[in-house]
């Protein structure tokens, strides 16, 4: 049987405001458990808002809240949990934008991740990663909807160079996002991913993209065995020491699995 830990940390980076949102719900059961023990089930979500410092922030935080009541409140399979989370907080934001038209052009990306003994399933619009950490490895697990993965085919085709790819200032545009408008795109995984003990899944935004999987591997590998908020501050310290001029915000949901 497996439980689960989980540790939050975040950065503004070079920015002058905090756009990122996340939040994490264990499952009612951990109430009666103890905190080395975990949760046998918990939900987490992660969004990464635009909009600016009034729009982006406020709809990464409604589509967080939107997002844990709504999957509470759903009947039925995981899958159909997670997307009917997704699509009311998607109306939710249509609705703020309505009442207040000055909001108009806010959103925000979304992953939206369930864990149970099943295993993990999610939800996610836009260019936040989910990552499965394995025996050393990291994979990204759901759909990046930016130009990112494009400009890397292109590199990968010998079109560009990689260092080109990995500069292009539109790397980071995105396909879509939830801005109460129709979702172009929507990541929804088919079945659940079946977790072992030991594996770590982040959420993150794209501001963790100043690591490189090599390094983000390497900082999961020296960590691990410390937990998840060990694992979760040592990602965020290693993003804050790049010390990139650029830097975005970013923040990370570390979450591992272990035979209770």
């Amino acid at each position: 049987m497996l439980a689960f830990e989980y540790g939050r940390r975040a950065t503004q980076g070079a920015r002058e405001y905090q756009e990122d949102a996340a939040t994490v719900k264990p499952g009612a059961a951990a109430e009666d458990r103890a905190p080395a023990d975990g949760c046998r089930d918990l939900i987490a979500v992660l969004a990464d808002g635009m909009g600016g410092h009034t729009g982006g922030a406020l709809a990464s935080k409604m589509i967080c809240d939107r997002f844990i009541v709504s999957f509470g409140k759903t009947d039925g399979a995981v899958a159909k949990k997670l997307l009917n989370s997704l699509e009311e907080s998607n109306a939710a934001i249509a609705r703020q934008i309505a009442a207040d038209p000055v909001l108009s052009g806010m959103g925000s990306t979304v992953v939206g991740v369930a864990f149970s003994n099943e295993g993990v399933e999610w939800v996610s619009v836009g260019d936040s990663p989910l990552l499965l950490y394995r025996r050393g490895e990291v994979a990204l697990l759901n759909e990046d909807h930016s130009l990112a993965p494009e400009l890397d085919r292109m590199a990968a085709a010998g079109q560009i160079t990689k260092e080109q790819a990995r500069q292009d200032p539109r790397r980071h545009m995105l396909r879509s996002a939830v801005t109460g408008e129709e979702l172009d795109l929507i990541d929804l995984s088919r079945k659940p991913l079946v977790l072992e003990d030991g594996d770590y899944v982040i959420l993150a935004s794209d501001g963790l993209h100043t690591l490189r999987t090599n390094e983000i591997e390497r900082i999961i590998s020296a960590y691990a065995t410390d937990g998840a908020e060990a694992v979760a501050s040592a990602l965020i310290r290693s993003v804050e020491a790049m010390r990139d001029p650029h830097q975005d915000n970013a923040t990370v949901i570390a979450v591992r699995a272990f035979e209770a």
